[in-house]
């Protein structure tokens, strides 16, 4: 209330000119009691509204527009207000659970460094005795024999270079392959015998050469390394073309 009213001006003293203006009026209207009881009944009006100003009950309808203001200032400090202890409350909560923490945390280092440290267990010394070796015969034996391989190695393999290889043995070996009768494709059969491949067997030339009633055999040259290629191993291989081959013959052998 005390606030409202600062916010007021108020003229205190309009009775003071009330009852000055009732006087002139007296006066001017003569004493005419007509007149004279108006202006009382409106000096007694304006009385009585300086009363009901005094005691407030103008006020409120005068200054609306102040107290709404006010109000409105007033529910703001309480909304202000509201929000701050919240936050206080909140900030209350986390003071609380971080002190938690802590004393939790200074609990676990005051267990972990009262707990007593095991000292490392002293290594057993080993047994000498172990390492004392009464009897070296046996690896001296051993050491004898591995030092005799491997001499024999190194002198094998000393004997192997200085060895100079020989001349490689070779044969020329002249081929008769007869085939089954006169229909028989020989340019087939020559194709299938030179498909044959061996370590150290080298194809020569060919030529066919008449046998009798339209037959034809076909002489084929070739050479041979005589420590990798059997002659008769050969001629086993090419009879084996038997849609071709009926026999093989061995027309003439050369060394090389």
């Amino acid at each position: 209330m005390a606030l409202e009213l600062a916010q007021e001006t108020i003229w205190f003293d309009k009775y003071k000119c009330d009852d000055a203006e009732k006087e002139f009026y007296e006066k001017q209207s003569g004493g005419d009691s007509g007149l004279g009881s108006l202006a009382s009944q409106i000096a007694k009006a304006r009385q009585e509204i300086q009363n009901s100003l005094a005691a407030g009950g103008g006020h409120r309808g005068g200054g609306g527009a102040v107290s709404t203001d006010v109000l409105n200032r007033i529910t703001k400090l309480e909304d202000e207000k509201s929000a701050l202890q919240k936050t206080v409350s909140t900030m209350e909560s986390t003071i609380m659970d971080l002190t938690k923490r802590l004393a939790a945390l200074e609990t676990n280092k005051t267990t972990t460094s009262s707990a007593p440290s095991k000292k490392p267990e002293p290594m057993e010394e080993e047994d000498d005795d172990d390492e004392v070796d009464l009897f070296g015969s046996d690896d001296e034996e051993e050491d004898a024999d591995a030092a005799r391989v491997r001499e024999e190695r190194l002198k094998a393999y000393a004997d192997k270079k200085s060895k100079k290889p020989g001349p490689i043995a070779k044969s020329s070996v002249l081929l008769d392959c007869k085939p089954w009768d006169d229909e028989t494709d020989m340019a087939a059969m020559e194709a299938e015998i030179r498909k044959i491949s061996m370590d150290g067997l080298t194809w020569g030339a060919g030529k066919l050469q008449p046998v009798g009633y339209g037959i034809q055999k076909l002489s084929i040259l070739c050479t041979v390394e005589d420590e990798k290629v059997s002659i008769d191993e050969l001629s086993e291989t090419i009879t084996e073309i038997e849609d071709y081959v009926q026999s093989v013959d061995i027309a003439a052998f050369n060394k090389i």
